[in-house]
């Protein structure tokens, strides 16, 4: 099968295996798919009702996991360009960076970019 038709029938697969699923495993499918895929994701840090920081360009937001009991931690983590001035732009003296956001207590939001 050549490189064009790899996707599409990945997708068939993943449709096919996700009816005889329940909605867990379907959300699970459509993640790692998507998370195969990339996107073009935004993350916003909130302050009440003002950003106060934002990245960039992100593939991917990961739920981090224990070492040893392989348990969920209360922090994602992944890597964006971070939005220094807050423009909404990648400008050429901002960087791509590591960041882990807390679940608890923080205030933010992920989105595809709408540009």
């Amino acid at each position: 099968m050549n490189r064009h038709g790899v996707m599409p029938a990945l997708l068939g697969l993943a449709a096919l295996l996700a009816t005889g699923c329940t909605q867990e495993k379907q959300n699970e499918i459509r993640r790692s798919i998507q998370n195969w895929t990339g996107t073009n994701g935004v993350l916003e840090v909130y302050s009440g009702d003002k950003v106060v920081k934002r990245f960039l360009k992100i593939d991917k937001l990961s739920t981090a996991y224990g070492t040893e009991d392989n348990l969920p931690r209360n922090y994602r983590y992944g890597y964006g360009v971070l939005d220094e001035n807050l423009n909404g732009t990648v400008d050429g003296d901002e960087k791509r960076v590591y960041f882990e956001i807390s679940n608890q207590g923080t205030n933010w939001v992920f989105h595809e970019a709408p540009r």
